[in-house]
């Protein structure tokens, strides 16, 4: 049954009326957080369970609600001639660059009173997003949202970034500045070491499965310097810090031996299962990004540090807007609900070999099990673009579609058009790895021959692949050829090319350990893995680690 305004209403009435008390509260009583806490976590709920019912409701909707969201975003003339028209007057263009990953797409929001009442009757998907993630959390894991228990890692050189509960501040230990430092690896051993002070942790948030690894990572090659720094309650003299960003971090530390002592412990023991040692209460690892190229290291985790935790990626975003959520915490593989008010989609089937799609299909049209390019119309002025991702149809819930990402448009490897996804690269290479006895894929990028200019040789086209690997120290010319084997015999097209000569033999490279976490440093700005460089710079920092 459709909810009445007056019944609407009131549920606006008490979800502000909760909030300003929880403001007051918090005025009046500075020294009690907890409280604070507890109040704006039942304001942000009882708020979330109306936006919860709000999107049950434009599920039945699908056609009615995309085309007033195409009214708010189009011109007062071209609104009222209605989404066929708009279709016909503007072409399909091609996708940009890519936008922020999950999580990671805006400033902090403000959030008041009247942003939470202004929610209830307009699409704010950041807002609504973010509601829905605390609902969701909450109800399969209802520890999530103590005060403080989560700890974030994420690396935002250009000022602080939104988690992904961001309306619940509270919900941190991590101090904002700590991911605002210049340097990658600075801001992640910060974030690391204040989520190590912290014994009783629910949950751990990172914008790209990537931040977690490295974090990790440093964790592994830097714990007995982090169990010291945790005994002194100071920050490293090695860190990289801006010297006003070191005092204010230094000021919010405090000795706590009895916490070294404990990580010193239990890092003696090895590091498989690692996290939930560290933090016996963690209930969930909340990843923004964990797909595409960041597939690699959410794998890694959840097989080894963060073994027996369940992994939940709520937010689908493309082209820097958010399209979709993940109201599943519990369920393995991530299926994202489009949500009808947040941007106009469109579809563009993924054709068969040999054949063109040209009409796209719209939210309510799509075919469970098939493939599509998204088309977007998510902000004023830019229309009708391509969000350069290709999504499978995993069901639906009423008439919206669940969708899961399957590959970046832009990671697409062809020399010579014969365009071998990024998704499918790694099964191939994931296979011949397994052809090299004692051997594990740790991380791997490609190239195209084309990048390297005149430096590439009088050769025909070729892949440059680059890897580090564990349990082997160099490949034998038999192994190298074992790859460029496996892609022949994935992709005929390839095959082919190879044959006639007019694609060159794969070149593969060794590289050294921790070249990739520099390249991930280099990239500048925090973005899904790129798994084909496209960039000649970024191509040089990973060629100068080359060891075979």
């Amino acid at each position: 049954m459709l909810p009445t305004a007056a019944a609407a209403l009131a549920v606006c009435v008490a979800v502000c009326v909760a909030v300003c008390v929880a403001v007051a509260v918090g005025a009046a009583l500075p020294a009690a957080p907890p409280l604070r806490h507890r109040l704006a976590r039942a304001a942000l709920r009882r708020a979330a369970g109306w936006q919860r019912r709000r999107l049950e409701l434009r599920g039945t909707e699908v056609r009615r609600s995309q085309e007033r969201r195409l009214r708010r975003l189009l011109l007062p003339a071209e609104a009222a001639a209605g989404s066929d028209a708009f279709r016909e007057s503007h072409p399909v263009k091609p996708s940009g660059a890519e936008g922020a990953p999950g999580g990671q797409g805006a400033p902090v929001p403000l959030l008041g009173p009247w942003a939470l009442l202004r929610s209830c009757w307009a699409a704010d998907p950041p807002l609504q997003g973010a509601l829905l993630y605390l609902d969701a959390l909450c109800t399969a894991f209802p520890q999530a949202l103590a005060l403080r228990g989560t700890a974030l890692f994420c690396w935002a050189p250009g000022g602080p970034r939104a988690p992904a509960g961001w309306p619940l501040p509270t919900l941190y230990c991590t101090p904002a500045a700590a991911g605002a430092v210049p340097s990658r690896a600075a801001a992640l051993q910060v974030q690391l070491l204040f989520a190590l002070r912290e014994r009783g942790l629910r949950a751990l948030e990172a914008g790209l499965a990537s931040e977690l690894y490295d974090a990790l990572a440093a964790l592994r090659a830097g714990w007995p310097g982090l169990a010291e720094d945790l005994a002194l309650g100071r920050l490293s003299p090695q860190l990289e810090l801006p010297e006003g960003a070191r005092r204010r971090l230094q000021g919010l530390l405090a000795p706590d031996a009895a916490r070294a002592a404990e990580l010193r412990a239990e890092c003696a023991r090895g590091f498989e299962g690692i996290v939930r040692r560290l933090w016996p209460q963690l209930q969930v690892v909340v990843v923004g990004t964990a797909h595409g190229g960041e597939q690699l290291y959410s794998d890694a985790l959840r097989q080894a540090d963060c073994k027996g935790l369940p992994f939940y990626c709520p937010f689908y975003r493309a082209a820097g807007a958010l399209l979709g959520v993940n109201l599943w915490p519990e369920e393995p593989s991530a299926r994202f609900l489009l949500c009808p008010d947040w941007a106009f989609c469109e579809f563009l089937p993924c054709p068969a070999e040999g054949q063109t799609a040209t009409a796209t299909a719209l939210l309510g049209e799509l075919w469970e099990g098939r493939e599509y390019a998204l088309v977007l119309t998510a902000r004023p002025g830019e229309y009708r673009r391509r969000a350069g991702e290709v999504l499978r149809v995993a069901g639906f819930h009423k008439q919206c579609p669940m969708v899961e990402p399957v590959r970046r448009e832009s990671q697409t490897l062809s020399v010579r058009g014969e365009s071998i996804p990024e998704e499918r690269f790694l099964q191939s290479l994931r296979r011949a790895v397994g052809l090299w006895p004692g051997a594990r894929l740790v991380d791997y990028v490609c190239a195209e021959s084309t990048l390297l200019g005149a430096s590439s040789g009088a050769c025909a086209p070729h892949y440059q692949v680059f890897v580090e690997l564990r349990g082997l120290r160099d490949l034998s010319e038999g192994q190298r050829y074992k790859l460029d084997h496996c892609l022949q015999e994935d992709f005929p097209v390839y095959k082919s090319f190879r044959f006639k000569g007019s694609i060159g033999p794969l070149r593969l490279h060794l590289v050294a350990a921790g070249a990739f976490a520099r390249l991930r440093e280099a990239v500048g700005s925090p973005l899904p893995m790129p798994r084909v460089l496209r960039e000649r710079r970024l191509l040089s920092a990973i060629q100068n680690a080359v060891v075979s």
